[in-house]
């Protein structure tokens, strides 16, 4: 599915390996009102989508972004779900760090992440996890890797084994790099222990219970991340055929902030009639980041609000 639905693969100003959305958790008390669960959930980017998901529990997941190094950031994620038994061993894995004694299933998400902070990366922990990625990719799954994944995934892979809970938005590269930004964006640990705003604790990560929804889409092969512009010819198209082929519905669309760089390249019309082809109705929605500046993290490379917008009324002009 991910060569019949993907177009090639472009670029982007930063390698986007993890979200610096800090306050995403705070649209999910809304989105629940109104978005339904059981359905399909579309995305673009990192972890962001797995807390989406986690809290709407769709039955399938479509993730589509223009650079292939966010393919090869899901296929990394893809076999770590698959592998771990729970969220101390995740964790342990995506980040090689050795598991801390005392960690079990009912741990906290904020015990979780205080213990693994401040531990070593383990050199030889890291180069067999990769190892167990890659073989798990190729030999359990049977994928047909292009030459470029392997080493686009350890790419990847290495930054989460550098930092570790402290990797930020800014740290692999891209605009801003070495300047303030590193410091004024929040790190994984931060977004993970991170709650709604009415101190209910949302991240994929808060409980054994949203680990599982993650992992279970994973295992049944239901969490496809493709490869295609927002306003590209096939990719959300295909998505949207695929989807009503089998009487499917979309639930939501996270967005983050692409609309913005699609209306700078003046694309966001071709956007909006792809989207337009999608299985939607009066309960699908839209999830939205953008600049706000006012709680914290703020200015430039700072972290983004998020909103919920019905997709059939913003639609409604591209039909």
């Amino acid at each position: 599915m991910i060569g019949d639905l993907s177009e090639p693969g472009g670029s982007f100003r930063s390698d986007n390996l993890l979200s610096n959305e800090v306050w995403l958790q705070y649209v999910i008390p809304d989105l629940l009102n109104v978005a339904r669960p059981g359905r399909v959930y579309m995305g673009v980017g990192p972890e962001q989508n797995f807390t989406y998901i986690a809290a709407l529990k769709p039955s399938m997941v479509f993730i589509t972004d223009v650079r292939r190094g966010n393919l090869h950031l899901h296929l990394m994620y893809k076999a770590l779900f698959e592998m771990s038994a729970d969220r101390p061993e995740f964790l342990s894995k995506l980040f090689s760090r050795k598991r801390p004694a005392g960690l079990t299933p009912a741990t906290s998400v904020q015990q979780l992440f205080a213990s693994y902070a401040g531990m070593p990366k383990d050199e030889a922990l890291f180069e067999a996890n990769f190892a167990a990625i890659m073989n798990h990719l190729r030999k359990t799954h049977g994928f047909a890797l292009e030459p470029d994944d392997e080493p686009g995934i350890k790419y990847v892979y290495t930054y989460f084994g550098e930092y570790g809970p402290d990797l930020t938005y800014w740290m692999s590269g891209g605009f801003g790099r070495g300047g303030g930004f590193r410091n004024n964006s929040p790190t994984y640990g931060d977004l993970m222990v991170a709650n709604d705003g009415a101190g209910t604790y949302r991240s994929y990560l808060a409980s054994e219970e949203n680990f599982t929804v993650l992992k279970a889409l994973h295992t049944k092969n239901l969490f496809v991340p493709i490869v295609g512009n927002f306003a590209g010819p096939k990719a959300i198209r295909a998505v949207g055929s695929w989807v009503k082929g089998r009487n499917g519905m979309v639930s939501a669309f996270y967005l983050s902030n692409v609309e913005q760089y699609l209306q700078q390249d003046g694309i966001w019309d071709a956007f909006c009639r792809n989207a337009a082809t999608l299985p939607i109705d009066a309960s699908s929605q839209f999830i939205r980041s953008f600049r706000g500046g006012t709680r914290g993290f703020g200015g430039g490379g700072g972290s983004l609000d998020s909103g919920i917008f019905p997709m059939v009324d913003d639609l409604k002009g591209c039909q």
